[in-house]
């Protein structure tokens, strides 16, 4: 449960710090995220769903990882 609430407070805070037009694509990533640690701490599920929403994680924080370079590259660049 204080995961959950950690996760969900972190969520809301990351965004305060992103670029906006990335801010919706941030909360909505840091939400399923927080789903998936959920999911991954009760322990329901395993085999496909398991590696799907893992594979799916890993996407995801592939995307934020380029959105941010991007951004942090046009700061530098002086591009809005």
């Amino acid at each position: 449960m204080k995961a959950i609430i950690a996760a969900l407070a972190l969520g809301l805070a990351l965004p305060a710090f992103a670029n906006r037009g990335d801010t919706n694509k941030d909360i909505k990533d840091t939400a399923n995220d927080a789903v998936d640690s959920t999911k991954d701490a009760l322990h329901t599920d395993s085999g496909t769903s398991k590696t799907k929403r893992h594979a799916k994680k890993s996407a995801r924080d592939a995307k934020h990882k380029a959105r941010h370079t991007r951004n942090q590259v046009k700061d530098k660049l002086g591009i809005k």
